[in-house]
């Protein structure tokens, strides 16, 4: 398991960069059908911040409860994106087909906007968790083969 950093300069830092880290991921995500970005690089951003909240506190500490807390979030994006999508396909279109998303009290160009940023929140959603869920994963699987090659001298 991963334990907390023991450096109070790298703590100190740590609660400084992590929420600009996750604030510009999700610029990058919000504003991503406009320029370079969206959900895939958004998630990539909060899911390393994530990261190094766990690396620098440990998994256990107050400061990495969003990032134990994203791991039960598994497939909720999956079911975002199709949601999106499965909404078009009500509305009479095609897959994603944004023109037939049916959301009241909008017109086609702002239904437009809303089913884009949906649907790259679901992806950002999805790369979040995949990324903790690898990054713990791997270090649940560092700790128990050291402790196998412990037993086994």
């Amino acid at each position: 398991m991963i334990q907390p950093h023991d450096s109070a300069i790298v703590r100190s830092l740590g609660h400084v960069v992590i929420p600009i880290a996750q604030l510009f991921g999700a610029y990058v995500l919000v504003f991503g059908q406009h320029g370079p970005g969206g959900g895939f690089v958004g998630g990539v951003v909060i899911a390393a911040s994530m990261i190094m909240a766990i690396l620098i506190f440990g998994v256990d500490s107050a400061d990495s409860t969003l990032a134990r807390k994203i791991l039960h979030g598994d497939g909720l994006g999956l079911l975002l994106f199709g949601g999106v999508g499965g909404l078009c396909l009500i509305g009479g279109g095609q897959f994603l087909n944004y023109s037939f998303l049916q959301i009241p009290g909008l017109d086609e160009a702002s239904q437009h906007y809303a089913g884009i940023l949906l649907t790259q929140i679901g992806v950002a959603m999805d790369v979040a968790v995949t990324g903790v869920s690898i990054a713990v994963s791997l270090s649940f699987e560092e700790d128990e083969i050291s402790q196998d090659e412990v037993k086994d001298a």
